[in-house]
């Protein structure tokens, strides 16, 4: 076989090596930020609505064998509790699309231990996400959550009536996948729980203060 033949067989050999690699990682992913949000800002349908939507893009990126939730909390309603995001995201470790470890337990997820930044918050097919500076800024990810990952109180709307407004009235908690904000106060720099909405629930209200709909995806086995 001349050297010619050799040098092909060789890199695609290769190629095929790299191929299988990223096919495996991204099927041991148990984290990512959506590659889109429901088109709708913060209407996704509720939590089942939202939970669907990361169950569908991780299907898509072939890990679609595990149980995915969305990082999301909800407001008491009447009769019906409140629910906390983390309460609803399994226990860890997590792991992006490129194997990177987000964080190994729900303790270190929401405290100092938390390696969540724009290099490992990546979506469900390994890419990065706008953050501030980049064109557009999408660095505001839906959350609903306090920094604990805990609910809001009932009263002041923090959920967009439990993701399902998308018009001029509510607003929704976001935190910055980047952590990067106007300063380097500790809400600036939070990945869950940075500043509410401002001009309501709709797609083009998230747009303005620097968000596309995006969420949080986590896999709870």
């Amino acid at each position: 076989m001349s050297a010619k033949y050799v040098t092909l067989a060789a890199t695609f050999g290769l190629l095929a090596l790299t191929g299988s690699t990223a096919q495996a990682q991204t099927s041991d992913m148990t984290f990512f930020i959506t590659s889109a949000g429901s088109g709708k800002g913060a209407d996704l349908g509720g939590l089942a609505g939202a939970d669907a939507i990361c169950q569908r893009l991780a299907q898509a990126a072939g890990a679609g064998s595990k149980t995915w939730h969305a990082y999301l909390s909800t407001q008491a309603a009447g009769s019906t509790a409140a629910v906390n995001a983390r309460d609803r995201i399994g226990a860890g470790p997590w792991r992006n699309a490129k194997g990177a470890v987000i964080a190994n337990s729900v303790a270190d997820l929401h405290g100092g231990a938390a390696n969540l930044t724009k290099q490992t918050a990546l979506t469900e097919k390994g890419e990065a996400v706008n953050g501030r500076g980049d064109t557009p800024n999408e660095h505001d990810i839906l959350t609903g959550s306090q920094p604990d990952g805990t609910a809001f109180a009932p009263g002041e709307d923090r959920t967009c009536g439990n993701y399902t407004k998308s018009g001029a009235e509510g607003a929704v908690m976001m935190g910055h996948h980047d952590r990067t904000g106007l300063d380097e106060s500790p809400p600036a720099k939070s990945w869950n729980s940075s500043h509410a909405s401002r001009g309501g629930c709709s797609q083009d209200a998230l747009k303005g203060t620097g968000g596309a709909g995006r969420l949080y995806c986590f896999a709870v086995n």
